[in-house]
């Protein structure tokens, strides 16, 4: 990925207090622009952060021929899709852009795009989007190293498909397939996330058929075509999984509003155990920190509704801070914990072992030059940084765009010593 030239500097050492209302999720809001390619009528998705994973999802819609366009904080998406290539270029720069085959595969019977990108935290195959996508009637040709042809010479059909892992990624893209085959599709072994539901939701807002969202049997009965509604995303959990440990890692007090505690309950859990103080509302939830935090122990990530793995780097930022020993295991990428190389830098006491990171108390975090090796380790540096001494100054802030609106704004408004600048040549 190509770096801006802008970092973030952060002077530690200052608490947070304040509110922050949490923007809608990246995650959920990505599926929900691919899914906009099946709908013959006007898609508005209201209050869609503007995230550079966002523009880079317009621009693969404006590619296939469709008017996607800002309204404030609302996009307008309308027409119907012409061309089956994505843009290549633009479809390299993240993962999510496997997610706009399926659409274009239901209406023109064919899609084009290079392999996707995204951060490199660990193997990420589309294996199970392709072998699903061959019981619907999809086949794969010989394109040459890095490219993607798919094509539904005879349209795509209902099919049985069981996952051997519940991919959120497959499961959407399978999703989005069925709800416009011919018949009905039983996906089993499904993904149970949030971001999942909030798609189904949408799909039958717009006239599909899914049943079983939020368990791991999806029923789709498919749908000549799909009309359009106005809709909006759910909040983002994992911007206020990464809210809540800034708010440990630094201590004070922050009220998240706007997101219901239990989609990232596992978190809050964990930060309650570390010592912070953590009252919930039912749809806000109040972090505090204003004495010791404490090891954590033995923690893991897991499919939903377990720990998820996008907010394990910021919570692993938190415990830098406590008095005891904690150890997460991210069981779902084996280079989530690039970032460690960054606490080391500041002085935490850290090493990694495969897919464990493990943090040992008595390292006193002072402020030093880093680099974000992707999105939620970027993050999790600069939560360590609001716990160092000193200065920070933090590159790779083109990752952060990707998933974190207005991160530096938010946090300054809360208190802490944060702005970007553009780096010096």
């Amino acid at each position: 990925m190509a770096q801006s030239a802008e970092q973030i500097v952060v002077t530690g050492g200052w608490p947070l207090n304040g509110t922050v209302r949490i923007p809608a999720a990246k995650n959920s809001v990505l599926p929900l622009l691919a899914a906009a390619l099946l709908c013959q009528r006007p898609v508005r998705l209201r209050g869609v952060p503007r995230l550079s994973d966002v523009e880079c999802s317009l621009a693969l819609l404006r590619g296939a021929g469709c008017t996607a366009q800002w309204q404030g904080s609302d996009v307008a998406l309308s027409g119907s899709p012409v061309q089956s290539t994505l843009p290549g270029q633009t479809a390299a720069q993240m993962r999510a852009s496997i997610l706009f085959c399926a659409p274009l595969l239901a209406r023109l019977g064919r899609a084009e795009t290079v392999l996707p990108g995204g951060c490199r935290i660990g193997s990420r195959p589309i294996d199970l989007h392709l072998t699903g996508l061959a019981r619907m009637g999809v086949q794969e040709l010989d394109a040459g190293p890095g490219r993607l042809v798919l094509l539904a010479p005879s349209g795509l059909h209902g099919a049985e498909i069981t996952l051997r892992f519940p991919s959120v990624g497959a499961t959407e893209t399978l999703l989005l397939a069925a709800a416009c085959a011919r018949g009905r599709t039983v996906l089993r072994g499904a993904a149970r996330e949030p971001e999942v539901a909030d798609l189904a939701d949408f799909l039958n807002r717009c006239g599909g058929s899914v049943e079983g969202a939020g368990s791991s049997t999806l029923i789709i009965e498919g749908r000549r075509a799909l009309g359009g509604c106005v809709f909006s995303p759910l909040p983002d959990r994992i911007f206020a999984s990464t809210l809540a440990c800034a708010a440990a890692a630094a201590g004070g007090r922050v009220e998240l509003t706007g997101c219901s505690p239990e989609l990232y309950a596992p978190v809050l859990e964990i930060l309650a155990q570390m010592g912070c103080r953590v009252e919930r509302g039912g749809e806000s939830v109040q972090v505090a920190r204003f004495g010791r935090l404490y090891g954590a122990g033995r923690v893991f990530t897991g499919v939903y509704p377990a720990l998820a793995t996008d907010a394990a780097p910021p919570l692993a930022a938190a415990m830098l801070c406590a008095e005891g020993e904690s150890s997460i295991e991210d069981v779902i990428f084996e280079r989530r914990f690039a970032c460690a190389e960054g606490f080391a830098a500041l002085g935490g006491r850290v090493n990694t072992a495969g897919r464990v990171l493990h943090i040992r108390p008595g390292g006193a975090l002072r402020g030093t030059r880093l680099s974000a090796p992707d999105l939620r380790g970027g993050a999790a540096l600069v939560l360590a940084a609001l716990a160092a001494q000193g200065r920070s100054q933090i590159g790779g802030v083109a990752y952060l765009d990707r998933g974190y609106a207005d991160f530096t704004e938010i946090l300054a408004s809360l208190g802490a010593r944060i702005y970007r600048e553009t780096k010096p040549a």
